[in-house]
């Protein structure tokens, strides 16, 4: 066979199969190989939720860097008495360290220099930031969990583990594996998309993969609307097509894709088609969506000053919210800038005052639309931040590390018990001192709010049926209402 024939055949099953029966000699091997293949029982992939979901979508608030847990919802007063003293051998008990820090001569403690509030809630209540105020009042709609931990100490492999379930990349995002469980609530809008907000602190890296579909079918993937220009890469037709030449250019293409399918069954075909088609329809549906013209102006002072630039966290907060009500199934914004290795009280002041308000007028929006009893939020970064200071200690000011052995998330809404706060560290905010929770923990219980085992929503890839929780994770009962 010409060896450009078999670059094109691309050696799928199928056309393996089907060259070699097309070769002399072969045919009786091949068919052989093809009795054992179709004795192999294929694992057939459940889609649509198990059982009654609590949650029909969920929004994903992403802080990427890593905020400090320290400083903004994990109160630790004994720290103030061990003002940079060094962290105790017996605390530290020989934790792998990052290269920024591992070459310090001490490790003095630093306390935050925030003060606290305790707000109510449904249990004894709520040590909150003065950073957080906005989010603070709403304690009683929040559960808070302090004992989430990771093993991943970077940030690349650290968001990738969030995102996906491992460190590895090339997996399926989260948002990805619930549009391929859930399907479609709009069809005129992808069911997963993602905003990013620059943010004003130091930056990492955001992959694209982070909102990829790995070996899921493509149309899954995360769609990322822009904040400058047209939200979506050729929303506009170009000068002189009109629509209808556009739905004539669509259809045609979609008959030689058909035909090409026909000849090759390649998945990837019907995948084109469908983004094409999707496309074709968000040229309509996405003007009508980033339009806050029909906003009332109490909504849009509840969100902020900055609501109406685009790319602001509020402005991608808002835009969450009008996603929820118009169906889409898993909506991710990125708040970047939050890994302070030094200067960390200015940062994380400035940060959190471009977070906070929006936040919590998301929530308030949600709530009195009656969006937020079926939407889950999530509220997280990858780890957490140490309790020592990276590099020169100060009275007023100084920087912390990553820490993944203890951090905190919070959620809301969407069948999670509200007012409540589960697991806790040490005084140092360094150990889990009760009831650890693993990042599959988090995933599990969040995908049984939506209506899934997360053992049973798998998809086959190289001979193995993969979800997103791996081989682990549990579903946390107790935050559920």
């Amino acid at each position: 066979m010409d060896p450009r024939e078999l670059y094109h055949l691309n050696l799928t099953r199928r056309r393996f199969l089907s060259a070699g029966a097309r070769t002399a000699g072969s045919a009786l091997g091949v068919a052989a190989l093809s009795k054992i293949l179709e004795a192999r029982p294929a694992a057939a992939p459940l889609r649509g939720p198990h059982f009654a979901p609590k949650a029909r979508r969920v929004i994903y608030l992403h802080m990427e860097g890593a905020p400090s847990h320290i400083d903004l919802w994990d109160y630790k007063p004994q720290m103030r008495q061990r003002y940079d003293q060094d962290l105790p051998d017996s605390i530290r008990q020989g934790q792998r360290l990052t290269g920024m820090t591992s070459g310090q001569a001490r490790f003095p403690i630093a306390p935050s220099l925030f003060r606290f509030s305790k707000y109510k809630n449904n249990q004894d209540g709520a040590w909150i930031s003065e950073l957080m105020p906005h989010t603070a009042g709403l304690a009683n709609e929040l559960c808070f969990v302090h004992s989430l931990h990771t093993e991943a100490i970077n940030h690349e492999p650290g968001i990738t583990f969030f995102q996906t379930g491992t460190q590895q990349p090339g997996r399926p995002s989260f948002g990805s594996w619930a549009s391929y469980g859930l399907g479609s609530g709009n069809a005129n809008l992808p069911d997963f998309v993602v905003m990013i907000t620059q943010g004003t602190g130091n930056m990492q890296a955001l992959s694209a993969r982070f909102w990829g579909s790995g070996f899921l079918p493509s149309e899954h993937q995360g769609c990322k609307l822009r904040s400058g220009g047209d939200p979506v890469l050729f929303l506009r037709d170009p000068a002189g097509v009109s629509r209808e030449d556009r739905r004539a250019m669509l259809d045609t293409v979609e008959q030689m894709n058909e035909q090409e399918f026909a000849r090759t069954l390649d998945p990837e075909i019907r995948s084109r088609v469908e983004q094409s088609e999707m496309a074709y329809r968000m040229q309509m549906s996405v003007p009508e969506l980033t339009d806050f013209s029909n906003e009332d102006e109490a909504t849009l002072e509840m969100y902020g000053p900055d609501v109406k630039k685009p790319g602001s966290f509020a402005a991608n907060c808002l835009l969450a919210r009008r996603l929820a009500e118009r169906g889409v199934r898993f909506i991710q914004l990125y708040m970047r800038g939050w890994d302070a290795h030094d200067t960390l009280p200015a940062q994380i002041r400035a940060q959190s005052m471009s977070v906070d308000q929006p936040q919590a007028a998301l929530l308030k929006d949600l709530r009195q639309r009656g969006l937020l009893d079926d939407t889950l939020v999530l509220w997280s970064g990858e780890f957490g931040r140490t309790c020592y200071s990276q590099g020169t200690l100060t009275p007023t000011n100084y920087g912390r590390d990553h820490h993944p052995r203890c951090f905190t998330c919070w959620m809301a809404g969407g069948g999670i018990q509200p007012g409540i706060s589960y697991g806790k560290t040490d005084d140092y905010a360094y150990n889990i001192a009760e009831n650890p929770v693993e990042v599959h923990d988090l995933h599990a219980t969040m995908l049984h709010l939506l209506g899934f085992d997360h053992e049973k929503l798998t998809y086959r890839s190289q001979g193995r049926d993969f979800r997103l929780t791996d081989v682990s994770g549990k579903v946390m009962r107790e935050w559920l209402a």
